[in-house]
């Protein structure tokens, strides 16, 4: 397995050595600003429910309590939201240093997150992570949203980012041996915020704590350089002819056509198939189902597109703004029982 990028090595947070390497060396912090080497010796204001601390020089200090705000749990949509008030007038919100949002959520946020990046600027700070393990899986920090010249800007936003400090994070099959860089498995973290069990239920704990290791649900990849990319809830995946379907695969892709605003994608039982692929679309403009399909075989295998539509004025959603697919599927289920 390929070495897995850690926090510290993206350069947070950053040490200068003193004295020899032996146990008289004395470490001293660097300030956290991009671009600085003046020592660190000023705390920065701790966000909420937060174990790291940004540490500045005197002078960047002073600018970073000036402009610090943050936004617990911001979703992708809301940013999108602010971002349009910002670019109207309406708000005050671009002085903002730092901007949260729990990600990654659904096939919409690469989007959202864009829109607001033109407006907000490289202020956003991403976190993956699950009630088993609260926001510490792993995290994209404001750096890594800035265009470095490598031409991997799209696909970086694309990820959720590299471990947490403290946080060993690795992509297995279903044996627990480690995938290689660009192969799929299930995402398993350990560390000491991972939960130690679920209350009163010892079977439920059982399968979700194998080992030390806690087993997400989540579908995921790494890439060469330790970035992590969600694909899907293992739950979610649709079986169909044998092959398996990711489901934000083809959401990103509907979500590509200019009428789609939103989508969610599920599967049906098929008689010969085993499950085939439907999709339930929020739309902004007129379209049809026949548009769509054509528009699908453009970008992905003919297999992958939904073999169905469902056109809704909005998807359920819950008070994080996150699509239910649980409720998708009861309405999907009070049709074939009509």
């Amino acid at each position: 397995m390929a070495k897995q990028k850690r926090s510290d090595d993206w350069g947070f947070p950053r040490w200068r050595s003193y004295g020899d390497k032996g146990r008289s060396a004395a470490k001293v912090r660097l300030c956290d600003r991009e671009g600085c080497n003046e020592i660190g010796d000023r705390p920065a204001p701790k966000a909420p429910h937060s174990r790291e601390r940004w540490y500045f020089c005197e002078a960047h200090a002073a600018e970073y309590n000036k402009n610090w705000n943050y936004f617990a749990g911001l979703s992708p949509e809301e940013a999108a939201r602010r971002a349009a008030d910002e670019e109207q007038g309406n708000s005050g919100f671009r002085q903002s240093a730092q901007w949260k949002w729990a990600g990654p959520g659904d096939g919409t946020r690469s989007r959202d997150e864009m829109r607001a990046l033109s407006v907000l600027g490289p202020r956003l700070w991403q976190a993956y992570g699950q009630g088993e393990s609260p926001c510490t899986i792993s995290y994209l920090p404001p750096y890594m949203h800035l265009d470095n010249g490598d031409g991997r800007l799209d696909e970086r936003l694309s990820s959720v980012g590299i471990a947490r400090t403290g946080v060993a994070v690795r992509v297995v099959d279903g044996e627990g041996n480690d995938m290689p860089p660009g192969e799929n498995g299930e995402v398993i973290v350990s560390g000491d915020v991972v939960m130690a069990g679920y209350w009163n239920n010892p079977s439920a704990t059982a399968q979700a704590l194998r080992d030390g290791w806690l087993w997400t649900g989540d579908v995921g990849t790494f890439d060469a350089a330790g970035l992590l990319y969600l694909k899907d809830r293992s739950k979610d995946v649709i079986i169909s002819g044998g092959s398996n379907i990711y489901p934000r695969e083809v959401e990103e892709v509907l979500l590509r056509h200019p009428a789609v605003t939103e989508v969610s994608v599920i599967g049906r039982r098929h008689p010969d198939w085993g499950e085939e692929v439907v999709a339930f679309v929020v739309s902004s403009a007129p379209v049809t189902a026949e548009e769509l399909d054509a528009f699908c075989i453009e970008h992905i295998a003919r297999f992958k597109r939904p073999k169905a539509y469902r056109f809704l004025p909005n998807l359920p959603k819950s008070n994080y703004g996150k699509i239910l697919k649980t409720e998708i599927r009861k309405l999907l289920e009070s049709e074939t029982a009509v």
